[in-house]
């Protein structure tokens, strides 16, 4: 097949992959697009996103406007008289200028199987819902939110050991093998693009540093879920209740499910399995701040935390507007 001219806009490691398969494949990829360089980094430091730095690597014009909505970046984009532009993760609202400007219009690389977990987070909102089984979804893209017609689906299943960090590169794979024969398919007329159903609709809204709270009064199906789903971001805590150190910030970073029942919150024994709603779950692996992350056995060594009492302190008015 002719090699098509595209655009490729996306920026974190998840867009790599894909990015990575239409060079493989021999598609000529004339510009990157980007988030700007931002700080990040326990120095802060200014850093180019996984993407940017990947189309540097391969002599691959890059581009970072901080928005598509002004004229002067539209006719840019126009300018480069794509035959389509590729989106995976890219973080910017594409107007309807910017969609309507390739041959082929946009094609995206979502994280879900569509309309299931539109949206900003789908793969940590999967498993936080306990879900079967997601995958990736080749859309061609509409002013909506994830909301264009389907190019072609693949599932994958969400197993008790399926964690945000596996299922990220499970399907950052999956989107990479499956972009190219769906461009080329699009191109040659041979693939077309369904509708979404309209039943089965959810949204996957965007995460926050409070989704992480641990809160015993869930059910310990959930309370383990989340810390699989949920490490490393927005990662996953409690504020300790210990005499001086109460109200100490602990990250839980594995926790696994754990027979025992009663008040939710309560410490059940001495490898840190904490009671909630309904069971309980056993903390594998804590974090105090500025400290090495250890097993829930040893955290207790260094802690008074009492069998029969809570691991939490109360949560406040100023600590929820935390």
């Amino acid at each position: 097949m002719t090699p098509l001219r595209l655009v490729f806009m996306g920026t974190p490691d998840f867009a790599v992959p894909s990015l990575a398969a239409l060079i493989e494949a021999g598609h000529q990829v004339v510009c990157a697009y980007s988030q700007p360089p931002r700080p990040a980094g326990r120095g802060q430091q200014v850093q180019k996103s996984p993407v940017h730095r990947f189309a540097e690597e391969h002599g691959i014009l890059v581009r970072t406007p901080k928005s598509l909505r002004n004229a002067e970046a539209q006719a840019e984009f126009a300018d480069l008289k794509a035959d389509a532009a590729v989106v995976a993760a890219y973080g910017l609202i594409l107007p309807q200028p910017i969609l309507d400007a390739p041959r082929l219009g946009c094609v995206n690389v979502h994280g879900s199987l569509l309309p299931r977990w539109r949206g900003a987070a789908p793969i940590q909102r999967s498993i936080l819902a306990g879900d079967a089984e997601t995958g990736i979804t080749i859309m061609q893209m509409d002013i909506g939110l994830d909301t264009g017609a389907m190019l072609s689906r693949e599932a994958v299943a969400i197993t008790p050991a399926t964690t945000a960090s596996s299922l990220h590169d499970e399907l950052a794979a999956l989107g990479a093998r499956m972009i190219a024969p769906a461009l080329e398919g699009l191109a040659a007329g041979t693939l077309a693009a369904v509708p979404q159903p309209e039943e089965g609709v959810t949204y996957a809204a965007k995460l926050t540093r409070e989704d992480g709270r641990l809160d015993w009064t869930q059910p310990a199906a959930y309370v383990e879920r989340q810390v699989r789903a949920l490490t490393p971001w927005p990662g996953c805590w409690f504020d300790v209740a210990n005499g001086a150190a109460n109200g100490e910030r602990i990250k839980v970073l594995a926790a696994e499910p754990a027979s025992g029942k009663g008040a939710p919150g309560t410490l059940l024994d001495d490898r840190l399995t904490v009671a909630c709603a309904d069971g309980a779950v056993r903390l594998v692996k804590v974090q105090r701040p500025g400290k090495a992350p250890v097993d829930g056995a040893a955290f207790l060594r260094g802690f008074a935390l009492a069998v029969g009492q809570p691991v939490s302190a109360p949560v406040s008015a100023e600590t929820v507007a935390d």
